[in-house]
């Protein structure tokens, strides 16, 4: 059957048996598909009949599907007529592993960050209604990202504004690492208590076999059905918000929510449709471990191993076995994640030290916050977090950490390029967004071991927040120090001595530059390459020492040119009226870069060695004249 479906009007003449069929057959194409491309299995495996029934009932794109984050959008791409573009999955040019807009006019809205989907839902039944249109408007969300402050922002104002507006609570009890909160243990009550579901299924029967009147009491019914809840469910969080509560109803059965979601259609007002799910539904491995399986890599389908290339740990890895050995010397060291133990590298910290490890579910703002607060009472928390989930907690790091200069260390994750995520997840804008506020300190390894002294640093280092930042990729294999020593902040390393230029660069850059020196080499252009690993402070009796040198400089960072590493040597020279300089800067331009390999994203920017060789031949002719100032310090 899936071959006959190119687009959701496909759907519309199918029996129940007919789409349940179609049900095993989408979740064999994801199997075998994502065998071979690897991508988010568990959740999309969860979702199929719950992604059908929507397409069955309404009528995308005049019908706005808002899926929250996208990682379960799979499904929806399938029925919306992207089927053949699979093997091309998350590749270079290819299909977006989340809901993109240029690609279907099917996907209204897109997201790589999550609890933005009912906010997204609002603005659009506003614009419907103050448009006089009549198109319907469904937000498809997790449970976990459920418990995203933003997401309790939206629920406040739709149960307020009292539009019509479908809301789908996809429950699964996970986001990507298992749910934690009173949030989730409150919808866990409501999952498993049976006496509510019970009592509104004997009423509606007895009504049923009323002859003639049956009708008539529907309305006294509801009222009473409200009044078994709160006897039933203690607290019935989402009617006091001031949405209509259905369910819950298994997510798996199509007859069932087929007839749920014709009730939520036919209510006045904003509704909570809520469905539980099981991730990984129909590939045994996936059901039995759905973290493992959240974003897979390719893998053998009989057996469920992942086929992932051998090689030096991730610098995720050397991360968390580094902080347990630091914890285990240190009792103030508390692990702080939000809602990302597994993709941090703290599970096996959570296995030794499950008192000091403290997942506050998808919340980036309170962990921040939180950090500041246990900082400031003498602990030593780590707030692990990916660059990109940074973002979210600007104004805490600012107002609640940096402000109040308490000593909080951030491990900064995925720092740079992040490949088939896309730009929704790259971290190269944390440099432009950290650098400038006062009292932090900022750092990036060239190596693993490095990694492994600034953690130290961080830890022992009491005037204040310090952050490391490193990559999504896997370590240079060097040799590890059995002893672990700080390293001095504000101190640069020259890890190649040359003459014609210098080139400054920051982590896996420093790499690329010892590649161009060696190609400038067999062009007989000897070029001096520093490790740039203290982004601030600068290491600035270096900088001045270059200066009077009067050698160019070539800046290459994996981060955005626009407030980055570049633009603070910059600045270092214009404050110190130090001119003459001949700088180049070569990171990431002004524009976001999609999904393909980190390698290939690196070429379309030009953060490569054959272009940093380049331009340090472009900056070479007629400028070695020595720096003139007017105030050397």
């Amino acid at each position: 059957m899936l071959d006959q479906i190119n687009g959701p009007q496909d759907l519309k003449g199918l029996s129940t048996k007919e789409l349940e069929q179609l049900s095993d057959e989408i979740r064999q194409f994801l199997i075998e598909k994502l065998s071979v491309t690897g991508g988010h299995l568990s959740s999309n495996l969860g979702v199929v009949e719950l992604t059908l029934v929507l397409h069955y009932l309404f009528d995308s794109p005049n019908d706005k599907f808002i899926f929250d984050v996208g990682h379960q959008s799979y499904v929806h791409k399938i029925v919306t007529g992207r089927m053949d573009r699979f093997d091309t999955l998350k590749k270079h040019k290819g299909l977006s592993g989340f809901v993109k807009r240029n690609e279907s006019e099917h996907d209204v809205w897109e997201a790589g960050h999550s609890s933005t989907s009912l906010s997204a839902a609002m603005g659009m039944a506003m614009a419907r209604d103050m448009k006089g249109e009549k198109n319907r408007v469904v937000a498809i969300i997790g449970d976990g990202a459920l418990t995203g402050g933003m997401a309790l922002e939206a629920l406040n104002h739709i149960g307020d504004e009292k539009r019509n507006l479908i809301v789908v609570l996809n429950d699964n009890e996970m986001s990507i690492a298992p749910n934690v909160g009173a949030l989730h243990q409150y919808l866990s009550k409501i999952r498993t208590d049976r006496h509510y579901q019970k009592a509104k299924d004997e009423l509606q029967h007895f009504l049923n076999k009323i002859p003639a009147i049956g009708g008539k009491l529907a309305k006294t019914a509801e009222r009473f059905k409200d009044s078994l809840k709160y006897l039933l469910v203690s607290g019935i969080l989402f009617e006091q918000f001031g949405l209509t509560y259905l369910g819950p109803v298994d997510g798996h059965d199509i007859e069932q929510m087929l007839d749920l979601m014709k009730q939520a259609d036919s209510i006045n007002g904003p509704v909570l449709v809520h469905v539980i799910t099981k991730k990984g539904k129909g590939y045994l491995p996936a059901e039995e471990d759905s973290f493992k399986w959240h974003g897979a890599s390719s893998y053998k389908i009989e057996s469920g191993q992942m086929l992932k290339a051998v090689g030096p740990p991730m610098y995720t890895e050397v991360f968390g076995s580094t902080l347990i050995e630091l914890a285990e010397q240190d009792e103030r060291i508390l692990a702080i994640t939000p809602a990302m133990p597994g993709g941090s590298g703290l599970l096996k910290f959570a296995d030794r030290f499950p008192d000091r490890m403290i997942d506050v579910g998808i919340a980036e703002q309170h962990a921040a916050t939180l950090s500041a607060a246990l900082a400031m009472e003498g602990m030593k928390p780590v707030f692990a977090v990916y660059s990109t989930f940074l973002q979210r907690a600007y104004d805490q790091v600012v107002h609640d950490i940096c402000r109040h200069n308490a000593n909080v260390v951030f491990a900064i994750d995925r720092a740079g390029f992040v490949g088939s995520d896309g730009e929704t997840h790259h971290g190269v804008y944390d440099i432009a967004f950290l650098r400038h506020i006062p009292n932090l300190v900022l750092l990036m390894p060239k190596d693993e071991n490095e990694l492994r002294r600034m953690m130290k640093t961080a830890i022992e280092y009491n005037d204040g927040p310090i952050a490391i930042r490193y990559p999504r990729i896997n370590g240079l294999g060097v040799e590890m120090d059995k002893e672990l020593k700080p390293l001095p902040i504000g101190k640069w390393e020259t890890v190649r001595e040359g003459e014609a230029a210098v080139v400054l660069a920051i982590g896996p850059m420093v790499q690329t530059a010892l590649e161009a020196a060696e190609i400038l080499k067999r062009e007989g252009i000897s070029v001096r390459v520093v490790n740039a690993r203290s982004i601030k402070p600068l290491d600035e009796e270096m900088l001045i020492q270059i200066a009077h040198e009067g050698k160019p400089i070539l800046v290459l960072e994996e981060s955005s040119e626009l407030g980055g590493f570049g633009g603070s040597v910059l600045e270092f020279y214009s404050l110190h009226d130090i001119y003459g300089m001949t700088i180049r800067i070569v990171g990431i331009p002004d524009l976001f870069v999609e999904h393909a390999s980190i390698k290939e994203q690196q070429i379309e920017v030009g953060l490569t060695a054959e272009r940093a060789a380049s331009e340090i031949k472009s900056i070479l002719p007629g400028r070695q004249m020595k720096a003139t100032s007017r105030s050397w310090s």
